[in-house]
């Protein structure tokens, strides 16, 4: 056994008895990166990854081409970093399947907030719910660049007209962390009120979320403003530039 292979070793086994518990950043890197490298010492390689990306997080955010840009990480090693996040969502999302009911604003929070982990663009989601506010579906409506999204309101309409939902939730996050809400989301906001109020259906919250926190337009009483205003555009609305 080389002295890289002791190594590696020492750390499996420090984690399988404690967890991560005291481990750095780049030591976790550094473990994760052995089961793509499995001959070679890859405490340099987690240092690098780090210091071009920042912080773990940041690194499991980044693209495969982002990643093959790095020395030293190929197809192998970049589809580990991609999975491990994906799989994290995956189980996260699928553990919101026990939520029945949205009966409060942090009931929608935990059902949406493991749509955008690990997301650097802005994505838009929905949340049908009935007329006794059982969660009918979760969908993702639109994706964008790390700053604004279309949403195609005539779209969400339809959708919920033939999931027989009551209610709607709209949601999308904020990379920037910036929780406060755009001209342009206002006036998404609205058309979709509108939009939905003519077919005899609600608009129950729009949720902004980042890392830190949400907003709720419903919790703040903006959404009860809305319902005077002249509702915008009725087929797309557009989140722009933060």
């Amino acid at each position: 056994m080389g002295e890289h292979d002791g190594h590696r070793e020492r750390l499996r086994e420090r984690f399988l008895s404690h967890g991560l518990k005291g481990f750095s950043q780049t030591q976790a890197l550094e473990l994760l990166l052995t089961y793509a490298i499995p001959r070679k010492d890859t405490d340099d390689l987690a240092h690098a990854l780090l210091k071009r990306f920042g912080s773990l997080d940041q690194v499991f955010c980044a693209s495969e081409q982002e990643l093959c840009e790095v020395p030293g990480v190929g197809k192998s090693t970049a589809a580990l970093l991609l999975l491990l996040p994906q799989l994290i969502k995956k189980s996260e999302i699928e553990r919101t399947v026990s939520v029945k009911q949205i009966l409060k604003t942090q009931d929608a929070v935990d059902v949406l907030e493991p749509y955008f982990l690990f997301e650097r663009d802005e994505i838009a989601v929905a949340l049908m719910l009935d007329i006794q506010h059982h969660l009918i579906s979760c969908q993702e409506l639109s994706r964008g660049v790390v700053n604004a999204v279309d949403v195609n309101v005539r779209r969400v309409v339809e959708n919920a007209l033939r999931q027989r939902a009551s209610y709607v939730i709209l949601a999308h996050n904020h990379p920037s962390g910036n929780l406060r809400p755009s001209v342009e989301d206002d006036s998404l906001t609205s058309s979709l009120y509108h939009a939905l109020q003519t077919v005899g259906l609600n608009l129950e919250d729009h949720l902004i979320l980042t890392t830190t926190g949400h907003f709720s337009y419903k919790d703040s009483g903006t959404l009860s403003l809305i319902r005077f205003q002249n509702p915008t555009r009725p087929n797309s609305g557009y989140y722009g530039r933060r």
